[in-house]
């Protein structure tokens, strides 16, 4: 993968990454399982990986990618860019894994599918739910 999300995650945040996500229903997409430092993120109806992960330790605490694999098919995903895969797997462990809102980050999301099918009334929702699907509560 060309360029890597900028996020520092906290050492809280990524323990709660390494205990992975597993959907619970069919709306909901995404499975993450971590080895070691290594993040998996696969698709939940099709098992077919998607993001491979890297992360390591950064100065002064927390972790932040190093490296990261996308696959060439991308699970069915829509968007064949650097940026969508960057956004994609920064999406997945924020709002996926970790819960959080990521506003921006479904925001950017929703204007590169807006961008790349050259229709700017594309539903946010659809955008969202299509990629993201949805999660549970833990």
């Amino acid at each position: 993968m060309g360029v890597l999300p900028d996020r520092i995650w906290s050492d809280e945040e990524w323990e709660r990454i390494q205990l992975g996500y597993r959907s619970r229903g069919m709306d909901e997409k995404w499975n993450v399982v971590v080895e070691g430092d290594v993040v998996f993120l696969h698709r939940s109806w099709t098992g077919f990986g998607v993001f491979e992960a890297t992360f390591a330790p950064v100065e002064g605490g927390g972790r932040r990618i190093a490296s990261a694999v996308v696959e060439a098919g991308r699970g069915g995903l829509h968007g064949n860019s650097t940026d969508h895969d960057r956004l994609m797997l920064e999406l997945v462990l924020s709002a996926i894994v970790l819960g959080e809102p990521a506003r921006e980050l479904r925001e950017k999301l929703v204007e590169l599918a807006r961008e790349r099918s050259g229709n700017a009334d594309v539903p946010a929702g659809v955008v969202q739910h299509s990629a993201l699907g949805l999660r549970s509560g833990s």
